[in-house]
């Protein structure tokens, strides 16, 4: 099986544009090892259902994409976004409301291929946002922290018979940010065959062949990974894929699903009968009235005992297949830091008060590290969004602040903490106010307000003239 991972990793290689190519184009080394650049693919391969262990007797359980698909939607479905401060601010969040959309798709991608950058660029009088998925950029330097510095992102197009790339590379300098765009042509889309103008392609005739953007410090480009170590490549700063260390037991389970497809289909009743029963057709042959139910033998006549027609129902041992498919499905949730019941059954977790603590705080733990990341990287995305309104004049100078809310209601149980709060109101230990901040949402002083409106409403009233109320 792994010189069979090997093998489809190669082919993997051989249709897409290599890194050395790159590296000659631009004259720039990238920064991406060997075993990163392979696990990479095999993780996007593993998204797209094209795993290279199925075949015609063992099916997918698309375990990958679903993986994925819970985290993103688990960061994203609930998260808010704010603008405060001048006409910039309100400029700079109709853009980026115009993302939101199609944000949670996006996150999907970066956790299941490793990583995501969000490139802005202005689009007439708007902006507009790129979206490049971790086997789309070849990253070339980082700084000390693990941020990238030099990146160069590849853009393909199809016209006719002909393959269009353009090759566009980002560099941090002490001048600023250094951009530059290459265009190439080939009849191949896996090289990037002769350099050819910008303008072949009409998308590309308004770019500059090089620009720097000056007064800057960091790359107009953000950078988005799962916030996970990397158990492939130690020494890279990239990120890893959601699902990078259960690749394995992806396999056994599909391989699990797939007894237990054909544990039915191998137990299908049937119907076994002499030959003598059925008619035949034209060439002699018995004719069955369905096919899926009925055998014929050739008995000769000899009906025996049992008679003319035999019935043949074995007995299915699908409760054990199912319980190994299970196991598996709840080491798939361990090491991809997801709550058991995720994938696995439900009913068969265990409902002691300890573990269903601990399994809840661990996909708590890891959607709060993603959101962390997420929040990160959405940061940088309107900062570089805000350099290019500047440049190119669509928004008045002015101050922005930003504001996140990723509300956790989805991975907490809000009525089990609205409990607790509760409890601790009543003990002292946490105010009023607090209380209403947790679970409540307010801002402090909304929630002070709060409370002394309804204070205000318990206060009996005063009495009125001549004693009477």
């Amino acid at each position: 099986m792994f010189a069979k991972i090997l093998q489809f990793i190669r082919e993997l290689y051989a249709k897409m544009i290599g890194q050395s190519t790159v590296t000659q184009a631009l004259k720039v080394p990238i920064a991406v090892s060997s075993e990163m650049a392979a696990a990479l693919q095999l993780w996007s391969a593993l998204y797209e259902n094209k795993a290279p262990w199925l075949n015609a007797d063992i099916k997918s359980l698309n375990l990958p994409a679903a993986i994925a698909g819970e985290l993103a939607r688990a960061a994203t479905i609930e998260m808010k976004v704010e603008f405060t401060g001048s006409a910039r601010a309100k400029f700079l969040e109709s853009q980026f409301m115009r993302l939101m959309p199609k944000l949670r798709a996006q996150v999907e991608y970066g956790l299941a291929k490793g990583g995501l950058v969000m490139k802005p660029y202005v689009d007439g009088d708007r902006l507009a946002v790129d979206f490049v998925h971790a086997d789309q950029f070849y990253p070339v330097s980082f700084d000390a922290d693990g941020e990238i510095t030099a990146c160069v992102f590849a853009d393909s197009r199809t016209v006719g018979e002909r393959y269009y790339t353009r090759l566009e590379f980002h560099q941090m300098t002490e001048a600023g940010c250094e951009i530059r765009n290459m265009a190439y042509r080939s009849s191949s889309k896996d090289t990037l065959g002769v350099r050819v103008p910008l303008d072949v392609i009409d998308d590309w005739a308004s770019l500059e062949p090089e620009a720097v953007i000056t007064g800057i410090d960091k790359p107009l480009f953000a950078y988005f990974k799962f916030p996970m170590a990397n158990n492939v490549d130690a020494t890279s700063p990239l990120g890893v894929s959601c699902y990078s260390r259960a690749v394995d037991l992806i396999r056994d389970a599909d391989i699990q699903w797939s007894n237990l497809l054909w544990e039915f289909e191998s137990g299908q009743r049937a119907l076994y009968a002499d030959v003598l029963a059925f008619g035949r057709d034209r060439d002699g042959n018995p004719v069955l009235p369905h096919k899926r139910l009925y055998r014929a033998l050739n008995g000769g006549g000899n009906i025996g005992e049992e008679g003319m027609f035999h019935e043949w129902t074995p007995s299915l041992r699908e409760e054990n297949i199912l319980r190994g498919l299970d196991a598996i499905l709840k080491r798939i949730e361990y090491s991809c830091g997801l709550a058991y019941g995720t994938l696995s059954d439900p009913a068969s977790v265990e409902k002691t008060a300890t573990e269903i603590k601990a399994s809840k705080q661990r996909t708590y733990a890891t959607v709060t590290d993603t959101q962390k990341a997420l929040q990160s990287a959405l940061e940088h995305l309107i900062w570089a969004m805000d350099v290019w309104t500047t440049i190119s004049g669509l928004a008045p100078a002015g101050t922005y602040a930003v504001t996140f809310d990723f509300d956790d209601s989805v991975i907490v149980d809000r009525d089990m903490q609205f409990q607790q709060d509760l409890r601790l109101v009543e003990q002292g230990i946490i105010s009023k106010a607090e209380f209403r901040v947790r679970n409540f949402k307010e801002k402090e002083d909304v929630a002070k307000a709060k409370i002394a409106e309804v204070l205000a409403e318990q206060r009996p009233e005063e009495p009125m003239l001549g004693g009477e109320r």
